[in-house]
């Protein structure tokens, strides 16, 4: 993760939001999820910035970006979304958001009515109801998590993160993932994020999926463990003349187990 590192500082409402900007031609915002950072997006970040200009942040509470006692919920992420794309200039971009980024270009879009080009999701979530047990119970005992020795929250982490993936990561992969969760800010801010998670911001657009008026494309891991497959079907049918792209052997953690093959299918789906 020492080599990560996102170069630019836009404040929003007082908080820090860290971000980059790679390549050149029509501009392509990439968007992470949780408990990711843009970390996660290095390797889209690489192969589409080879046609693209290719912006990219992490989220508030993640990464790089404030980790203060604040809200980080998806609520204020679209929001968020919605300032950057107006600090950076951008008219009618392209955009790509993965798992809680899917979730905010969706909100974005529908809520804020902001307009894109072309829109991919991968893995996103989108329908309600959803939330695992592991979510709902640091719901409950968030102060008694954040306060657990070092060790055992990065053993909780990490077991946790895996469960994303079908392949196995390397341990690079995973170390990159751990890096903003540790110290006792990223403890808290780790705890926080999925505290603050609920599904009354996927309940604000289910009824709205006929605003979506830029072309969509969704990609799915074949072997998701945290949203299975059968959702990218139920969601294909709600946005209307959205395309799915299957990938198979991988799990909800595609960006690190395909990345070439979500390039290429993100490309030609904006090129066509």
């Amino acid at each position: 993760m020492s080599n990560w590192n996102l170069p630019y500082t836009y404040q929003y409402q007082g908080r820090d939001v860290k971000y980059g900007i790679k390549g050149e031609g029509e501009p392509l915002i990439l968007v992470h999820g949780t408990p990711w950072s843009s970390f996660n997006l290095r390797h889209l970040i690489r192969d589409l910035s080879c046609h693209y200009k290719v912006y990219y942040f992490d989220l508030l509470g993640y990464g790089e970006s404030d980790k203060s006692d604040a809200d980080v919920s998806l609520g204020i992420q679209n929001k968020l979304l919605d300032a950057l794309v107006d600090h950076w200039g951008l008219d009618l971009p392209f955009i790509v958001g993965h798992d809680f980024g899917g979730t905010t270009v969706l909100r974005n879009h529908i809520l804020d009515k902001r307009d894109y080009k072309k829109m991919a999701v991968i893995d996103p979530v989108a329908l309600s109801p959803w939330g695992s047990p592991f979510f709902k119970h640091i719901e409950k005992h968030e102060s008694a998590f954040s306060g657990v020795p070092d060790y055992i929250h990065s053993a909780i982490v990490e077991a946790y993160i895996k469960t994303a993936a079908y392949q196995t990561l390397s341990q690079e992969t995973i170390d990159g993932i751990l890096a903003p969760w540790e110290g006792e800010q990223g403890k808290k801010a780790f705890y926080r994020q999925i505290a603050q998670a609920d599904s009354v911001f996927t309940d604000d657009f289910q009824d709205k999926f006929n605003a979506v008026n830029a072309p969509v494309l969704i990609l799915w891991g074949e072997e998701d463990k945290w949203i299975p497959c059968e959702q990218a079907y139920l969601l294909q049918r709600k946005i209307t003349g959205a395309k799915l792209v299957i990938v198979p052997e991988t799990g909800h953690l595609v960006i690190e187990e395909a990345p070439a093959v979500l390039s290429a299918e993100i490309k030609a789906f904006f090129e066509s």
